[in-house]
């Protein structure tokens, strides 16, 4: 039979074996010659094995997935944690284990795997190397960032290096910027005084250093009222935390110091610690996340200037207002939707194509922004419904495959439908729905009522069925119907939620809300109300029983 490169025919020549094994055995050969020597009883020959590891792995990452697989990380964290290993050897090891941490996310993996982090944790003797792997390590998305809390001594002892070096101060804020996950970790960062150690970082001479700091101090005022109320007090070298934070935003300043700092300042306004009509919020944080959504940022930028934007104006009418006149914002916003454009001017093809994968993104920051203008002023929802293609968006946006942007969309959707005018006229003009194709309509009714449904608690709304008030009672009806429009609404709302709504309707029909009215007027009361829509919607149920029962409420109510 023959093969390809020769026969196996009588005397002739056999194929010559593939060589792609003989060079992987070399590659595997090569690497155990490093993971043996950190073996070798010389500590000496350990020392340089350690370092000719260091030499090999810088920039290879498959050298790095060898040495994993062949088990050097737990003889490196053991030579390490050894006593009797020298000061070289150990700063050596940690140099190399933070190498390996700089690979590929499996990498990370197989670390946390071999509590590379308690064992760092633990000596932090070795300073500068160790931290730097820690940071690495922690910075990763596979890390869990608990494993920074696990052990109480440690905050504290991190807190305690951060006057040690630049760098410590550098890796130590990193980890904290990025570990800060919940309000959990915010207070035990704040109770072993990060306030009081990071605030003098804000003005040190390293660029690393004041941006690592800023970061702890925007993710430690987010939502919380504590710490929002310590850093108006706080006084670094004769100026407060928020002339600090003002100055960082001004337009000399690196994009990325202007938005954390615009951050800082807007999470200790929404905690209530600065009036959202003080100067430093209204003269400067909200311009400055307005430049922030223009279109000379990049993309990233530009998404979070106008989410943090967004959760700054959410509660103030006053500053929708002011936001609404900057720098043509409404119109801005409307280019969100149309990045990146078939001639964009982004000439980096790595830029291209991840601005391609998150181009989502920046629909779903543009309707965030664009529900919070809108939530309470007339004039700003005439001026958003009125921009180019704006309801056709948010058609598109309520059939998008991004969960976030279909979200996004209709809180943008809820938000401009509160005027009653724009329901009368743009909305019906654009024809929001009406037109749009089924899948869309699906999409757009199922997404409204999952959110009903997710967002308002049943018990809330079969108490709200009881209440003695008409006016709770008319909205509560309204809701209930507009939960029941579809069929497929109705068996969903039922199945789960019919025999509250079945005992609610019959204790209303039942019930004397007003003694002084007459029966005839009690009918068209309750017609008012919603309860023959209601009813009639109930008999066309899949459950018999429920459909029965809603027949006999509804002859009851002819009767």
């Amino acid at each position: 039979m023959a093969t390809s490169g020769g026969t196996t025919s009588g005397g002739s020549l056999e194929a010559p074996p593939l060589r792609v094994g003989s060079v992987l055995s070399e590659v595997t050969a090569t690497s155990r010659h490093y993971v043996d020597r950190l073996f070798d009883p010389d500590p000496q020959n350990v020392l340089q094995g350690v370092i000719d590891m260091k030499n090999a792995v810088i920039g290879n990452n498959k050298q790095k997935a060898n040495l994993i697989v062949l088990g050097a990380v737990p003889r490196l964290l053991y030579l390490l944690q050894q006593g009797s290993s020298s000061s070289e050897l150990h700063t050596e090891c940690a140099v190399v284990l933070g190498s390996l941490a700089m690979g590929t996310e499996n990498n990370i993996k197989s670390l946390v795997d071999c509590h590379t982090i308690p064992a760092l944790l633990q000596d932090l003797t070795f300073i500068e190397a160790c931290l730097r792997c820690l940071r690495t390590v922690f910075i990763s998305p596979v890390t869990p960032v608990q494993l920074l809390y696990t052990d109480p001594t440690v905050i504290p002892h991190l807190m305690s290096l951060l006057s040690h070096s630049q760098k410590t101060q550098e890796y130590i804020t990193q980890m904290f910027s990025h570990c800060c996950k919940t309000p959990e970790h915010q207070t035990v960062l704040f109770s072993h005084g990060a306030v009081q150690n990071m605030a003098p970082l804000l003005i040190a001479a390293s660029y690393k250093v004041r941006m690592q700091a800023l970061k702890c101090f925007s993710v430690l005022a987010y939502e919380n009222v504590q710490v929002s109320a310590v850093l108006v007090d706080v006084l670094v070298d004769g100026e407060t935390l928020s002339q600090v934070f003002v100055r960082m935003m001004q337009r000399d300043k690196p994009i990325e110091m202007q938005l954390t700092a615009a951050k800082c300042l807007t999470f200790m306004c929404r905690a209530g610690s600065i009036r959202t009509d003080h100067p430093c919020i209204v003269l400067k944080t909200l311009p400055c996340l307005v430049r922030m959504c223009s279109k000379e940022r990049l993309l990233e930028e530009r998404v979070e200037g106008a989410e943090t934007l967004a959760y700054l104006l959410e509660p103030d009418v006053e500053l929708q207002r002011v936001a609404s006149t900057t720098d043509h914002l409404v119109a801005m916003l409307a280019d969100y939707f149309k990045y990146p454009s078939s001639v964009s001017a982004i000439t980096d093809i790595k830029r291209l194509d991840h601005d391609l994968k998150h181009a989502h993104e920046l629909r779903q920051a543009a309707f965030k922004l664009y529900a919070s203008l809108g939530s309470n002023d007339e004039d700003i929802r005439k001026k958003i419904t009125e921009t180019e293609n704006m309801m056709d968006r948010i058609v598109s946006g309520l059939s998008e495959s991004s969960i976030k942007v279909r979200l996004a969309a209709v809180r943008c959707l809820h938000s401009l439908s509160r005027s009653v005018q724009q329901l009368r006229t743009s909305f019906h003009d654009h024809a929001l729905l009406q037109n749009a194709p089924d899948e869309v309509l699906i999409t757009a009714s199922s997404t409204l009522c999952n959110l009903l449904l997710e967002f308002s608690p049943s018990k809330e709304l079969f108490r709200l069925l009881s209440d003695p008030d008409p006016h709770v009672l008319m909205k509560t009806l309204g809701l209930l119907r507009n939960l029941l429009s579809t069929r497929p609404h109705i068996d969903q709302v039922m199945t789960s939620h019919g025999k509250q709504i079945m005992q609610a309707i019959t204790l209303i029909l039942e019930g004397e809300h007003s003694m002084e009215v007459k029966e005839q007027e009690r009918q068209d009361r309750l017609r008012e109300l919603g309860f023959v829509d209601i009813l009639h919607k109930l008999t066309q149920s899949p459950d018999t029983n429920l459909c029965d029962r809603a027949k006999t409420a509804m002859q009851q109510y002819l009767a």
